[in-house]
């Protein structure tokens, strides 16, 4: 669940056609800046484009609400639906470009929707997720005939018992889960040199905006696919940044839940003080109409305890078009710097959340922000020996990986398809670490809390009166690299994630053709005032647009 960092392996592009993009990338720049590629040639070669960056889809741009009208008003069923996301899966994912951002589908999908099309026949419609497929990220449990794996060959095989408390409240809202997403190996949580998407069952996952770049991570294929239409929306898993900063890169919208907001039974862990679960989709609605599936009390996370009297099964009633007249909005000026074309992008939303009718409190700095990292980074890797440990021990996978030790082990043996181009020094690490009795473990978690809550976000958010903050979610996605490794996102997902505190990203905006967001963060339970604030944000700005899958960036694509 973690952000930043993954590779390629097995199964996916190997090098020499990795390479041969890579250079496609190159000398597809050196081309556009002579001016000399017409209009549906690619840039490098001469050659006209791939058929998919012009092909139509049915279903492109669709919203829950716009497929539930087409299903009330008996144009699509449930069963067309699913079989059209299905059928681009299969084109674009499993073919064509290979976006490699589903894992697995759903063999029972189709069944599922004719079932629940038999109940909308009968007049009973479970709610706005009736018929509606999604994508949930493959370290979420499905009992089903899918495997949860998280992406690694160390849990081939394994089939969940019982579905995580997500996928149980998603089925209960009539959702058909569609299929597995692809995710950096165990939620990025595995090597300090790894690449953002490779999983050792999933291989490398592109970014649709060009397929040569990152999607960021650990949701990456999440991401992907809700912005390249492969599903109406998605579900991705955030530790620190992993539904953020693939949500930002892929263009789309993405809601990292209060800790406790939504129960985390179910998935594999990272660490239970940060992680959770959260909507990854193409508008803000539909985020918040899938957000309100997902609450309530989850009997096997006593997280989730808290969220009662603070939690709603329905987020869409918060969400108002004229939400940013009256609210003051603190600018969290410390994460800009790092691209200036970024910096310009948030320069005009600031001006147009202003004209909107906010109050722009400019600068509102956390405090201590670079201090809370290393505290945060110890707690992710004593939970994550607990808390993995405790996921496997439970799970009884047939590769007879029960622990933490026997993952190390199996990595260890299995190095041609689990370790090809980077290591496990994290898990190495985390083996090393006691126990959650540790002083270090105890100093750690107190100090982290201290600086993100008490004496960051709420201090800031109390001192200026604010509803929300905003700064750049990330910079636009950089170039995949096996050699080299990930580059940092930059991104400004810490704060909220290490203090369990909300945070929505929404697209702001293009860098040469690359989406970026702009992230509203705020203290904890401040769903809807996030949502409130983004929607109407989204609605004065209109970023969002569907990507064509590009093998490459060309500099006639980015004018």
């Amino acid at each position: 669940m973690s952000g930043v960092r993954g590779a390629e392996g097995p199964g996916a592009l190997d090098r020499r056609e990795f390479m041969k993009l890579g250079g496609l990338g190159a000398a597809a720049l050196a081309a556009g800046a002579s001016g000399c590629a017409p209009a549906g040639e690619n840039a490098a070669t001469g050659d006209v484009d791939p058929w998919w960056t012009r092909a139509s889809f049915e279903l492109e741009e669709a919203t829950i609400e716009s497929l539930q009208a087409d299903m009330a008003g008996g144009t699509r069923t449930a069963v067309e639906i699913t079989e059209l996301y299905l059928d681009r899966i299969a084109k674009l994912d499993r073919d064509g470009p290979r976006l490699r951002a589903v894992i697995e589908t759903n063999a029972d999908a189709v069944s599922i929707a004719e079932a629940l099309d038999a109940e909308r026949s009968e007049g009973r419609v479970r709610g706005p997720l009736h018929g509606i497929p999604i994508l949930v990220k493959d370290n979420i449990d499905t009992a089903d005939g899918m495997m949860t794996t998280a992406g690694s060959w160390a849990l081939e095989g394994h089939h969940a018992a019982r579905d995580s408390w997500v996928v149980e409240r998603l089925r209960a809202a009539g959702a058909i889960i569609l299929g597995k997403a692809n995710l950096s190996e165990w939620a990025n949580f595995r090597s300090t040199n790894s690449i953002s998407g490779w999983s050792g069952r999933g291989g490398q996952c592109g970014n649709p905006w060009a397929l040569d770049r990152n999607p960021c991570g650990s949701s990456s294929g999440s991401g992907a696919a809700a912005s390249a239409n492969f599903c109406a929306a998605a579900i991705g898993t955030e530790t620190n940044g992993s539904v953020i900063c693939p949500s930002s890169v892929n263009g789309v919208v993405g809601i990292k839940p209060t800790v406790g907001l939504v129960g985390r039974s179910g998935i594999i862990p990272i660490a239970h003080s940060q992680d959770t679960a959260g909507p990854m989709c193409r508008s803000v609605a539909d985020a918040a109409a899938i957000l309100g599936a997902l609450t309530g009390v989850d009997p096997r996370d006593g997280a989730t305890g808290p969220s009662q009297g603070k939690s709603f099964s329905d987020y869409l009633q918060f969400l108002d078009a004229d939400g940013l007249r009256g609210a003051r909005i603190g600018v969290e000026r410390s994460y800009f710097g790092v691209d200036a074309r970024v910096d310009d992008l948030m320069e005009n939303a600031i001006q147009a959340m202003a004209a909107a009718g906010a109050t722009i409190v400019d600068p509102a700095e956390i405090p201590d922000r670079r201090a809370m990292g290393g505290p945060s980074y110890q707690v992710l890797l004593y939970e994550f020996k607990a808390d993995l440990n405790a996921y496997l021990a439970a799970a009884d996978a047939p590769t007879g990986v029960r622990s933490l030790e026997d993952l190390i082990a199996f990595n260890e043996a299995h190095a041609d398809r689990e370790m090809p181009f980077f290591g496990q020094e994290i898990l190495v690490t985390a083996q090393e670490k006691g126990d959650l009795t540790s002083s270090e473990y105890l100093e750690s978690l107190a100090t982290m809390h201290r600086l993100s809550r008490g004496g960051g976000i709420d201090r800031v958010m109390e001192e200026h009166g604010l509803d929300a903050i905003v700064s750049p979610s990330t910079r636009p996605a950089w170039m995949t690299d096996l050699v080299n490794g990930g580059l940092s996102s930059a991104g400004s997902s810490g704060p909220a994630a290490i203090a369990g505190y909300p945070s929505v990203t929404v697209p702001n905006g293009y860098v040469q053709g690359l989406p970026v967001g702009i992230l509203f963060f705020g203290r904890a339970w401040s769903e809807p005032t996030l949502l409130r604030l983004a929607y109407a944000y989204e609605r004065i700005s209109g970023h969002r647009k569907a990507p064509r899958l590009p093998l490459s960036l060309g500099l006639r694509d980015a004018v």
